[in-house]
């Protein structure tokens, strides 16, 4: 839950508002119907949208969703999850009453765990969530990616924290002007490292 959240805060804090409620939509699906965790993803999916709406032109959508989205988040502590919500809530209000407001100003970014996560600061499991969401975002075949990040995990776990998967990962979230470059390494790499699976396999 704590690698999702700050995953889709990092991709909202950077811009990316349409992808950002797809770091939370996986996790809130499964979750019980009204609990306090569903309500919190629940809220930040609604400002995701509201936000993407609004900068859209699509004042009736944002409003709607500013509206529904204060409400999911009205009745939980402040610092829920280590958010701060009340920035939240306080600027779904203003929204809600005046969409156009984001053409004169962003919206506030969320702050996690006494911090603005961003892209550029993620730990690896934050950074391996977003990457398969900005892959998706920006029109790239998410296998590869999450494929990498499988490779990228099992590294992990075996010690090998100087994986060209984790690498790879780190690179394609952070560097915008060079995704593309990064996609067709992390491709490549992938692609190799199953042909060799796939080799053991053949052996047995």
């Amino acid at each position: 839950m704590r690698d999702r959240i700050r995953a889709g805060v990092a991709v909202f804090n950077d811009g990316h508002y349409h992808a950002a409620h797809d770091a939370w939509e996986d996790c809130w699906l499964d979750l019980e119907s009204g609990s306090d965790d569903e309500q919190l993803l629940h809220g930040l999916i609604q400002y995701s949208g509201a936000v993407y709406h609004a900068r859209e032109g699509n004042w009736v959508g944002a409003v709607g969703l500013a509206v529904s989205g204060g409400e999911y988040l009205a009745e939980l502590p402040a610092d829920y999850r280590n958010l701060r919500l009340a920035p939240v809530r306080s600027f779904l209000a203003q929204l809600a009453a005046d969409p156009e407001i984001l053409e004169r100003r962003g919206p506030v970014r969320i702050e996690h765990e006494g911090t603005l996560p961003t892209l550029s600061t993620l730990g690896f499991e934050p950074t391996a969530i977003a990457a398969v969401v900005l892959a998706e975002a920006f029109g790239y075949d998410e296998e590869p990616v999450d494929r990498a990040r499988t490779y990228a995990r099992q590294d992990l776990e075996a010690g090998a924290d100087d994986s060209t998967f984790i690498t790879l990962l780190f690179d394609f979230v952070r560097e915008d002007e060079n995704r593309g470059i990064v996609y067709q390494r992390l491709t490549e790499h992938v692609g190799r490292r199953r042909a060799r699976e796939e080799d053991v396999t053949g052996l047995f």
